[in-house]
């Protein structure tokens, strides 16, 4: 799934003044998105491993690639040009 956070997203005056960028927490959504997209719904998750490697800019494209199924997903996040921004696993919490 390819995304592209616009520049007037409300979340990017303060994540930081005068350089934005996106925040990671802004980057996570969409990959839990892109795994609704594929799976459907999902129960409560945790992020056991997640890594910010690079920046992504407002208004740059990226990229979000799934590996797995239920109960437990493994993602990356590449960039426009293919560098990897970041990376982690996506895990249904026990029992929900």
């Amino acid at each position: 799934m390819e995304f592209r956070i616009a520049a007037d997203h409300p979340s990017l005056p303060g994540h930081f003044p005068g350089r934005p960028v996106v925040p990671g927490v802004v980057v996570l959504e969409r990959v839990l998105q892109a795994i609704e997209a594929a799976h459907g719904p999902l129960p409560a998750l945790r992020l056991p491993q997640v890594k910010f490697l690079q920046p992504l800019l407002p208004e740059q494209t990226a990229r979000v690639e799934l590996d797995g199924a239920a109960p437990r997903w493994r993602f990356r996040v590449l960039g426009q040009d293919g560098r990897l921004l970041a990376s982690g696993d996506v895990a249904a919490l026990e029992g929900a």
